[in-house]
């Protein structure tokens, strides 16, 4: 198996901060469709995503999987699943490895799916998801939505593709083979 490991916030949905609310979940442009076409070309959609809301005390864990169960519903009305939804509830100064660009929860993934970690994909607007990427021995794609514009030069730098969102990101995989 191989997957494509995906950032949520600024990756799949706009990023308001600190989302704990269902109603203000508004996915990207083309994402249902860059999910469609990820599932057809046997790619697990794996969601990985930071929530330090959690330990700030901004958001609790069922405001997340209520986030994320409606990211599912909105998807589903237009044909796209997630396979898997992992995340981080720790503040990035404990140095956890389960927060990016920590890769505990890839291999989590990895484990539970029996996932060939080379042979996939890790897309987010963010360096810390192309260095995970890079930690795991999979590729990676910076994309320039949310806040990947103030990434991109530094994503180049570590090897990572670079993609304006995550149809053409899904471009470039089904372009790479």
């Amino acid at each position: 198996m191989k997957a494509a490991f995906l950032d949520r916030d600024g990756t799949l949905i706009d990023d308001p901060g600190y989302l704990g609310d269902p109603a203000r979940v508004r996915l990207l442009p083309g994402v249902a469709a860059a999910l469609i076409e990820l599932e057809r070309l046997g790619y697990l959609r794996i969601v990985i995503t930071n929530q330090s809301g959690i330990a700030r005390g901004l958001i609790d864990e069922q405001q997340v999987n209520a986030v994320h169960e409606e990211i599912e519903r909105q998807l589903a009305a237009q044909g796209a699943t997630i396979t898997a939804w992992y995340f981080c509830p720790h503040l990035p100064e404990l140095g956890c490895d389960c927060r990016k660009p920590g890769t505990a929860l890839h291999r989590a993934a990895a484990s539970r799916f029996g996932i060939d970690l080379p042979g996939s994909w890790c897309i987010g607007d963010r360096i810390g998801d192309v260095q995970a990427g890079v930690s795991l021995g999979a590729r990676s794609i910076l994309v320039l939505t949310g806040d990947g514009a103030d990434h991109e030069e530094q994503a180049r730098a570590s090897g990572a593709e670079v993609a304006s969102d995550l149809a053409t990101a899904v471009g470039l995989i089904a372009a790479a083979g």
